[in-house]
């Protein structure tokens, strides 16, 4: 499993429509065969910052993901609501392993 955490600051005035560009996202995402699992995660004390968490099935699968149109549309709708760029770090599971998923 490959999991990747992509941490997002948005401007104040577009949390409500990055959430909603980033839920329709994350219930298109859940459907892809490589997809395990894809969170949209919002911080508690500041709710401009959020954190996508994203369960590969395996290496290959993030790209597949990232051709799908729904992928697309998100990055090119959010694209303007960042307050600053993107980051993504990637993060191999310990536990469980994948007889766990």
């Amino acid at each position: 499993m490959l999991i990747v955490h992509v941490h997002v600051q948005v401007k104040p005035e577009c949390v409500e429509a990055f959430k909603a560009a980033s839920l329709d996202n994350a219930r298109l995402s859940v459907q892809e065969p490589g997809i395990a699992r894809f969170d949209v995660i919002q911080q508690a004390d500041d709710p401009t910052r959020f954190v996508l968490v994203e369960v590969y099935r395996n290496d290959e699968a993030p790209a597949a993901h990232k051709e799908k149109a729904h992928y697309t549309k998100w990055r090119d709708t959010v694209a303007d609501m960042m307050a600053v760029p993107r980051q993504s770090t990637k993060y191999r599971n310990v536990f469980p392993d994948d007889a766990g998923w």
